[in-house]
């Protein structure tokens, strides 16, 4: 039995590329000191592999900044306006990726959406009418010699043809279906050139077939895969799915001429029945993702061994492998240095992962497996009790009652108390929290952490840059104002230190997009709140200004979904303590003085099921009322706002309003506004602040580029609803990027309101 991963974290165990890349961006670094770089962490994780025993080692799996952008790069798929810059490829890249604004031209990024149900982002390929879809790039080659020239074969990693057409977007009157024959015969080339280079397989990821499909979808995956197929040579073609399984297509799947299937025993609730109730032809090689690529908790082996068992009785060739790329997994407990034994035992990350799969090899190709030391040990661990319940917690979980969930007056009602007290203008102007992180924040909040300087210190400097991040949006003219959020690191981690439950890492980074990482905590057991979180700096900050003055929260769901919650119990059991826990800290701000509280649930869609049939049974029927339970309890003058980062909304468009905020925000600049539509086809309720400009983006919009969009927004949205923001939080930029544009954001809202006036 052998080993294989589907693909592996690429920032580097200290986020070597991530600064790297942010270097060479800023100019501080060559092009070739950046692939200098690249080719170090490249052959650092494939000797990682080698040396843990994995037998199928991925290639092309490293990015710069995203592999679905490379896909697009490699095929020839970028827009004319792009190539117009006339900038090398790699400038041009990045261009695509964050925009570009500079001497040779002036363009946004690419739209950047959720990968699946994952908390990683993805590039948008944008193919226009007349491009010619060709195979143009070399990256893939280029990688699969390089691991060569190392002594290493690997298996290259693309994304297939199918899921690439199926996340692409079209602009203009053609469909995906008027490219397939352009991109059969690129993925066919793809082929031949790596038979050329003497590959023995490659990886095709067609993750798409775990959505629901229609029967269209079902023929152009095989006229896809049928006619690429008759290209593959000597070469043996893995096609590798995962995030769930492959019901509405499993039949046509097996019947492909493949030599390799990946599929999800992880998240594929179906698949392991899949299996047993069609079988598993024979000649085919089963790779079985059964070590989970998204969570850091220790395999359970003996579960683990029971799968295997049933699959051997369908399948003589079983290759072990990971559900998922490990890209969704920090890289090593071993920089874990103040994490106690007690606790890391529990835990594998993606290297430990790879001793995991190879342990599993061992215990699965001897005689007695039960007597191997290492399903002793596993079996030993899982047997213990780590878990100590707090019973207050669990009963107040237990004594929630449909009246906790609902918020008294309706909507319609609190929206006329509220505009009669805060009597802002129309267009009201506002941030959705956070201002730059420069590295005096930084610092501030490290020299504290490392003992190098007093409390008192460290809370006098956030004090003065609230007084001039407030003295700043009073100058440039914002209605309703933020404190900055200059005493956090990232929004969930911040939280989640101050919460009783939770377990934190100091160097366990996880890619979110391009070279943005988050340190997502770890939900160790029950969560309650035992203190105020943000009282003070919140209320200091009211106290500098007559505006309003927002208090910042993070919702539970996102918490949730951007923790590695627990396995042991529910979902739904996890969201609804760190609800109680989180209104706790509503109701207090509302007791100290604050009018207007935001409570952030970036990441609501992001565990959404992939199968819309599970959408509410599984999902959004405790996920919504998750977060109704923190703002239920507050007066009807108080007015609750929340944000969303960037997902496909209209599709539960209903559900979100259902969540009974006064103002939601989306992430909405890269996605040409289409959410305005939606909004206005369903009769949202709500009070929307649709971003008007990426913050994810150096580029600085003018105030008209605002203008423009803000009139595109009121043809379909009345301005007594329209809020007008960036479509994120400001921390990831610089403060010569943000003054410009905030104050060309308020430009453009006071000559849009001053036309609305009689």
């Amino acid at each position: 039995m052998k080993t294989a991963i589907t693909g592996y974290p690429r920032v580097g165990t200290l986020r070597e590329l991530k600064f790297a890349t942010e270097k060479y961006l800023e100019g501080g670094l060559s092009k070739a000191e950046l692939q200098d770089t690249a080719a170090l962490l490249r052959k650092n994780h494939w000797q990682t592999q080698k040396e843990n025993g994995i037998d199928f080692l991925p290639s092309n799996d490293f990015s710069f900044y995203d592999n679905m952008l490379d896909a697009a790069v490699l095929l020839n798929v970028v827009p004319k306006r792009y190539h117009d810059l006339r900038l090398d490829r790699l400038d041009e890249y990045f261009a695509m990726a964050r925009g570009y604004q500079g001497a040779n031209g002036d363009v946004k990024a690419l739209a950047m959406k959720k990968w699946f149900n994952t908390n990683y982002h993805y590039i948008v390929p944008e193919i226009e009418d007349d491009t010619r879809i060709s195979l143009v790039g070399t990256k893939p080659f280029d990688e699969f010699t390089e691991a060569k020239s190392l002594g290493i074969t690997t298996k290259p990693v693309i994304i297939g043809a199918f899921t690439f057409l199926k996340l692409a977007k079209t602009t203009g009157n053609k469909t995906p279906v008027d490219f397939a024959a352009d991109v059969i015969t690129a993925y066919a080339e793809i082929l031949n050139q790596f038979n050329d280079l003497g590959a023995e397989w490659i990886q095709f990821d067609e993750p798409a077939l775990v959505m629901d499909l229609t029967a269209d979808d079902i023929i152009l995956f095989n006229k896809i895969y049928s006619e690429i197929l008759l290209a593959k040579g000597s070469i043996k073609v893995l096609l590798q799915t995962y995030f769930g399984d492959i019901r509405d297509c499993y039949q046509e799947v097996v019947s492909l001429p493949l030599a390799g299937i990946g599929l999800d025993f992880v998240e594929g609730q179906n698949t392991l029945e899949l299996v047993k109730r069609n079988g598993f032809p024979a000649g085919k090689i089963l790779f079985a993702g059964v070590v989970n690529g998204k969570n850091i908790w220790r395999n359970n082996y003996d579960k683990t061994m029971n799968i295997l068992a049933e699959l051997k009785k369908f399948s003589a060739g079983i290759v072990l492998s990971t559900s998922c790329s490990l890209l969704h997994a920090p890289y090593s407990l071993k920089n874990e240095s103040a994490l106690a034994d007690e606790y890391k035992k529990y835990f594998a990350f993606a290297e430990e992962k790879l001793s995991e799969l190879a342990e599993l090899k061992r215990i699965m190709s001897g005689d007695r497996p039960a007597e191997i030391p290492e399903y002793i040990e596993n079996a030993r661990l899982f047997k213990a009790s780590r878990f100590h319940p707090e019973v207050s917690v669990q009963a107040a979980v237990s004594a929630l009652e449909q009246e906790d969930f609902i918020r008294h007056p309706a909507f319609e009602e609190r929206e006329k108390i509220q505009k009669a007290l805060f009597n802002l203008p129309l267009l009201p102007t506002t941030t959705i929290g956070s201002f730059p992180q420069t590295r005096e924040v930084k610092s501030n909040r490290s020299n504290y952490k490392n003992g190098k300087i007093t409390f008192e210190q460290y809370t006098r400097f956030n004090q003065e840059k609230i007084a001039e991040c407030v003295a700043l949006q009073e100058k440039i003219g914002l209605d309703v104002l933020v404190h900055g959020e200059f005493e956090r690191n990232d929004m969930v981690e911040y939280f989640g230190e101050r919460l009783d439950g939770f377990l934190f890492t100091e160097k366990a980074w996880v890619q979110s997009y391009g070279t943005r990482c988050v340190k997502p905590p770890i939900i160790w057991g029950d969560i309650s709140r035992s203190r105020p979180i943000t009282i003070d700096y919140i209320v200091y900050a009211q106290s500098l200004t007559r505006k309003y003055m927002k208090g910042m929260l993070t919702g539970p769901v996102t918490i949730l979904n951007w923790s590695f919650p627990r396995e042991d119990i529910s979902l739904q059991e996890s969201a609804l303590q760190i609800a109680l826990a989180i209104r706790a800290e509503v109701l207090d701000l509302e007791a100290n003085g604050i009018k207007i509280i935001q409570i952030d649930e970036a990441a609501l869609r992001e565990k959404l099921p992939l199968r819309k049939s599970d959408w509410h049974s599984e999902y959004l029927d405790w996920a919504i009322p998750a977060f109704r339970l923190v703002h239920s309890g507050v007066k009807a003058q108080t007015q609750i706002h929340t944000h969303m980062c960037y997902s496909e909304f209209s599709d539960i468009i209903r559900d979100i309003d259902d969540m009974d905020a006064d103002v939601i925000t989306f992430e909405a600049s890269r996605s040409d506004l289409t959410i305005i539509n939606v909004l206005n086809q369903c009769g949202f309720k709500t009070e929307v602040g649709p971003g008007v400009y990426d913050i994810h983006s150096p580029r600085i919009p003018s105030a008209e580029e605002i203008k423009i969009a803000l009139f595109k927004m009121l043809e379909k949205t009345p301005p007594e609803k329209l809020w007008v923001n960036p479509d994120c939080g400001l921390k990831t930029r610089g403060n010569a990027e943000t003054v410009p544009s905030l104050e060309n954001l308020v430009d453009a809202a006071q000559e849009v309101r001053r036309s609305l006036q009689p």
